[in-house]
């Protein structure tokens, strides 16, 4: 362990570098201007891919992404069974950790400046929304004995399903991670901007494993709240003000307010004001829009996160059973 390097330093550092290098991303992306795609067909179309890929346009994309994914989950795997304690401090296996993911981020520049095409030519844009509301609901999965899912009280999910998902939690958030990072060439939209920078984050979480600094409650709720923020200005920019972004950002908030905040040690009188405040705040929204009815929206995001919290729990509880069930079972040894 290097005991002279504090994480909460390097997390300090690595949010720096990460504003950095989206500052890198929309400058490079000024070279991409002249590449020509075809129109935009609709919300399940990804607007930014070439009209025609070929082999090494595909290959170079899935090539680096299998490379980086398979390192980063092989150095979780080795932090896992060789370290196996948090710490202060960095471990070696961080800061190989670190190197990689810079290594990886500058790699993908150098692609898209080459190729272009990120995984979107062949996976679903939803695809890449799906993995990242996977993260986000197996975070809610595995702080429930912590801080609870409804208002500080926790839902009826077994302890060894809890303790599974944070056992192996790892390598599922480096899927999610990597996966939506090579999803996307590095364009310079807002949009692009925004969600690079969210993906730098959460490499920077992926990287700082078994240290405090990865397990900071400010630090996690922060990256949990970052997708309200994406998700409304990616909503503003595409439909405008008169869009549905308050769907998104009170949706996000909403999650905060009845499970997130209630982890932070935060006073009832606090958490009192917070949830006024968002109320408030939703219904002016909504009645300066002229549409008061519509604030039922703000239930879908947190409702479709609950649910899938459930639907989480029963898959990790069916997997579990059936690896009991599979499990070869010690003959019987005969009385003598």
């Amino acid at each position: 362990m290097l005991k002279d390097v504090r994480a909460g330093r390097v997390l300090a550092a690595g949010v720096a570098a990460s504003v950095v290098l989206t500052g890198l991303v929309w400058l490079l992306g000024r070279r991409l201007s002249g590449i020509e795609l075809l129109p935009d067909q609709g919300a399940s179309w990804y607007y930014w891919k070439l009209p025609e890929p070929t082999f090494w346009t595909r290959a170079s994309a899935w090539a680096c992404y299998a490379a980086h994914q398979v390192i980063f989950w092989w150095l979780i795997h080795r932090a896992r069974t060789r370290v196996r304690r948090y710490t202060s401090g960095l471990h070696r296996l961080n800061v190989a950790a670190l190197a990689v993911n810079t290594g990886f981020i500058a790699l993908h520049e150098v692609q898209t400046q080459l190729f272009y095409d990120g995984l979107a030519q062949d996976v679903s844009i939803f695809s890449s929304q799906g993995s990242v509301i996977l993260l986000l609901v197996a975070v809610l999965l595995m702080e429930n004995r912590r801080r609870g899912l409804f208002l500080g009280r926790p839902a009826p999910i077994r302890q060894e399903l809890v303790a599974f998902a944070r056992r192996y939690h790892g390598y599922l958030f480096s899927w999610a991670a990597v996966y939506t990072f090579w999803y996307h060439p590095m364009e310079n939209t807002s949009g692009h901007l925004i969600g690079f920078l969210y993906m730098f984050l959460l490499l920077l979480q992926g990287s700082l494993f078994l240290t405090r600094a990865h397990t900071n409650r400010w630090w996690t709720v922060t990256l949990e709240l970052a997708v309200a923020a994406h998700g409304t200005l990616v909503a503003v920019m595409n439909s405008g003000p008169d869009g549905m972004w308050p769907m998104f950002l009170f949706g996000f908030l909403g999650v905060f307010v009845v499970t997130q905040m209630h982890g932070l040690g935060l006073g009832r009188g606090v958490r009192w004001a917070l949830g006024l405040a968002y109320a408030a705040g939703a219904l002016a929204v909504y009645g300066l829009r002229g549409d008061l009815a519509g604030v039922s929206a703000v239930v879908r995001i947190p409702a479709i996160e609950y649910a899938l919290v459930g639907v989480l729990a029963l898959l990790l509880w069916l997997g579990l059973r059936a690896a009991r069930l599979a499990r070869p079972r010690e003959p019987a040894r005969l009385e003598e």
